[in-house]
């Protein structure tokens, strides 16, 4: 694993910059929902980075004049630019731009990667680089997938599996194109590729920014952390269910499946859901550890995992208990890339047992809890 420094780390400053990444396959929408979006308000003071241009330029309407041809003016006070070579530079570039202003003129960042890509390696920049990290946060992923077409692109292209897998929110664009079973069908096994995105249904790319800003663990506005809404542990004890995803309502997956397990365990998991019949191989569920933690056996169980299957944990998501710590700390994740850990200035409710969802690709629960116990056990020993 590239792991970051072991030593617990305080909250992130609430001044950096939060990025909201926007993918999605070829064809499944993206640049028409950035249309829509950048013409609400609360995008009037956002920077949008494209990745790719795609098969539909944003409005005409919006370029009101361009500078040195990479930062564009939007008229709703949007700032555009399309990446000409690194991302880490664009970023960079930006706020060196500003840096003489008092104030810069953007106060967060829309990304629109290109719709082949794992978006992997631009979450590990924003997560690792020391220049990115020090002034910009990752808020969210947000994944498009068309509903007419969904289910094909899923069983053609790992990269979408990867790309609906790793997403905090998922927007089923081309709802107008597409039959009430090719909806059901593809909610359902989106649902079992990541079961605590919420489903947002998309027509004509229309969608409330809301829906789609201020995902991540942090926001500017809030007050305290909102672990409970970023880990939504409670949708991996639940199985996959049947219905429609609409604009104005996501899916609470409600109740929940508690396995039998070794009384003798110091952990356990439950949630688990299975590869379905179109083999994604995706495993999504949640890891419960009952006993405080110590922070040797976190690092190498952490490391252990990173080293042997770390490309294969798409992502991981925890709050958890420190020995010798009364404040929690969170972990994210993203295959073998983990941001430094944070520690929260409370815990969220009374429960202080540490919680970890993961989703992997192919990596059964089994493996994570085995590893674990067995640290734990060689270290009691």
């Amino acid at each position: 694993m590239t792991h970051q420094e072991s030593s617990l780390s305080a909250a992130p400053d609430s001044s950096l910059v939060p990025v909201t990444l926007l993918t999605g396959f070829l064809g499944s929408g993206k640049t028409t929902v950035l249309n829509q979006l950048v013409h609400q308000p609360e995008l009037s003071d956002a920077l949008v980075i494209i990745n790719e241009f795609g098969e539909m330029a944003l409005d005409h309407m919006l370029v009101a004049h361009s500078i040195e041809n990479l930062v564009m003016e939007m008229s709703s006070g949007c700032v555009c630019c399309s990446i000409r070579s690194d991302l880490v530079k664009t970023l960079l570039d930006i706020i060196w731009r500003y840096a003489h202003d008092r104030q810069r003129p953007f106060r967060r960042v829309l990304l629109e990667t290109t719709g082949l890509a794992d978006p992997a390696p631009i979450i590990h920049t924003l997560m690792t680089h020391p220049l990115i990290a020090q002034r910009y946060r990752l808020d969210g992923i947000v994944a498009t997938v068309d509903l007419a077409t969904g289910m094909h692109t899923l069983d053609q292209h790992k990269e979408a599996v990867k790309q609906a897998a790793v997403a905090d929110a998922l927007l089923l664009t081309k709802a107008d194109l597409a039959t009430d079973a090719q909806r059901r069908v593809l909610l359902h096994r989106l649902q079992a590729i990541n079961p605590a995105a919420p489903c947002w249904e998309v027509r004509k790319g229309e969608i409330a920014a809301q829906k789609v800003l201020s995902l991540g663990l942090f926001t500017a506005e809030a007050k305290s952390p909102d672990v409970a809404r970023w880990l939504r542990e409670e949708a991996y004890a639940a199985p996959p269910t049947h219905g429609h995803a609409h604009e104005h309502q996501d899916h609470d997956h409600e109740g929940h499946d508690h396995p039998a397990h070794d009384p003798h365990s110091h952990a356990h998991a439950h949630g688990q859901h299975d590869t379905n019949r179109h083999n994604d191989h995706i495993r999504a569920f949640c890891f419960t550890i009952e006993q405080p933690i110590p922070e040797e056996t976190l690092a190498a169980w952490l490391e252990l995992l990173m080293s042997f299957v770390g490309s294969h944990i798409l992502r991981v998501k925890g709050i958890l208990n420190i020995e010798g710590n009364a404040q929690p700390v969170v972990v994210h994740g993203v295959q073998h890339i983990f941001h430094p850990p944070v520690t929260l200035p409370a815990w969220p409710s009374e429960d202080r047992r540490s919680r970890l969802v993961f989703i992997t690709y192919g990596v059964d629960r089994d493996v994570i809890e085995a590893t674990f116990n067995a640290l734990v056990e060689g270290a009691v020993a």
